[in-house]
């Protein structure tokens, strides 16, 4: 079906907005993009500034349940942990598809239109899998078609709970045994064949951490998503504790681990990346290894401050997650990165807003295997993301600064029409397909904590 959109304002790479431009569609794809346009009659008019599609490259969906109910006691990320696991605990194949759908209808609401699901929900409870292995993922699959988003599934092993410990409790329905056992359950989901997922899934790999993944199981996880050419994930480096104890049981730091194993290069994403060495960065950089940065969800978790910067400048792409989805909003993860070098350094100006728009944008996609999307040109998936210029936050608002305006004070609220391949799935704020999505969520945390 050819459709025609019409943008008063359009990011189309650069440092400043192109005005009226015309963004011609057929099916799923833009066929033709051209600044200094008439509108033409017929054409859906987008009113405000035209962003691509933007991508979470890392998110634990069911963690939306979390949100807010886990500051009453102070603590850490450990004892964080343990509410994340009471949730877990409580989640079934229903459940976390309620969930999942509306979290990524909040997603989608936000300007997100692929998501990086980083996936380690397994089993039953007790760790006996399900009389379909593969249920808990389909659930996650279903959940982003009835939301109306692109999805990358990081189908993620998690084999122990620490170094020389166990999996136990909620823990127990994250294993698959071994990481032979873990390829095997993952290569049945449906996705996991090039193209068998349909346009709007792909699958990936994940290796939940060091400490999850016993340094000669590795390896492994990176051949299978080497043989599939599939994006591989890993969070790296998020806690100091994890970086001392990686140390003490095999003598090199989490990333230096991991490239022995074969898992860093232009298909792998490091998440979080927090704290590295100046061995680790250049390991991550020369093997153009993507850095998915989550500022909310590291601020919110206290990790600290990574190196965004320093690892940019080396050569390392960025990318941006939600992570624990405390708050879904890219433009709060974008500018988050360079905040946090602002506060690390005390001085101000280190990320263009082009810079963070492609994180958001391009190189999002490209690391949850999707080259084709995050751009506004021809040939690329048609994503277009239009965000209001007339509200509280943007009111006054003109060229030629319009992209710091939207990068250092828009929010997810601002986002008022989202195209998903060619799908007007957002219009003027609503939902197209999921009526109520505060209603969503409300019932579907309340079931997993209820």
């Amino acid at each position: 079906m050819l459709t025609s959109w019409f943008a008063d304002h359009a990011w189309l790479g650069g440092d400043q907005a192109a005005a009226d431009v015309l963004i011609e569609v057929d099916g799923e794809r833009i066929t033709a993009v051209t600044p200094g346009a008439q509108r033409p009659a017929g054409a859906v008019h987008l009113p405000g500034v035209t962003l691509p599609g933007l991508a979470n490259a890392h998110s634990h969906a069911f963690h939306r349940a979390l949100r807010g109910v886990t500051h009453r006691g102070g603590g850490s990320f450990w004892t964080w942990r343990e509410d994340m696991y009471a949730v877990a605990a409580a989640l079934d194949p229903d459940r976390l598809h309620a969930l999942a759908r509306a979290t990524y209808a909040e997603m989608v609401l936000a300007g997100i239109t692929c998501v990086g699901e980083f996936h380690y929900v397994h089993h039953s409870p007790s760790g006996a899998p399900y009389d379909d292995p593969t249920v808990m993922g389909e659930a996650l699959l279903a959940a982003a078609r009835d939301a109306g988003i692109r999805i990358t599934l990081l189908d993620t092993c998690y084999l122990r709970g620490g170094f020389d410990t166990p999996l136990a409790g909620p823990q127990l329905r994250f294993g698959d045994g071994d990481a032979a056992a873990w390829g095997e359950r993952a290569a049945r989901l449906p996705s996991s064949e090039p193209g068998a997922g349909g346009p709007g899934a792909r699958m990936g790999a994940a290796i939940h951490s060091v400490r999850a993944v016993p340094p000669d199981q590795l390896g492994a996880v990176a051949a299978w998503a080497a043989e599939r050419d599939a994006p591989l994930h890993a969070h790296l480096s998020e806690q100091r504790a994890e970086n001392e104890a990686c140390l003490a049981a095999t003598g090199l730091t989490p990333t230096a681990l991991l490239e022995r194993a074969g898992a860093l290069g232009p298909r792998s994403s490091a998440v979080h990346a927090t704290h590295l060495s100046d061995a680790d960065v250049g390991l991550l950089a020369t093997s153009r290894t993507t850095i998915c940065m989550c500022p909310t969800t590291e601020r919110d978790l206290a990790d600290g401050i990574g190196r965004a910067r320093a690892l940019a400048d080396a050569g390392a792409p960025l990318s941006l997650g939600s992570d624990s989805n405390a708050v879904v909003d890219l433009f709060e993860e974008a500018r988050g990165v360079e905040h946090g070098e602002r506060l690390a350094v005390q001085t101000r100006g280190h990320f263009r807003a082009a810079e963070l728009l492609g994180a958001a944008a391009d190189d999002g996609h490209a690391s949850l295997g999707w080259p084709d999307a995050g751009r506004l040109r021809a040939g690329d998936l048609a994503d277009l993301v239009t965000v209001d210029l007339g509200s509280v936050r943007l009111a006054g608002a003109q060229p030629p600064a319009l992209l710091e305006q939207v990068v250092f004070a828009a929010s997810a609220a601002d986002v008022r029409e989202v195209v998903v391949g060619g799908r007007h799935v957002v219009s003027g704020g609503h939902h197209a397909l999921i009526d109520d999505v505060p209603g969503e969520l409300a019932a579907s945390i309340a079931a997993v904590r209820s």
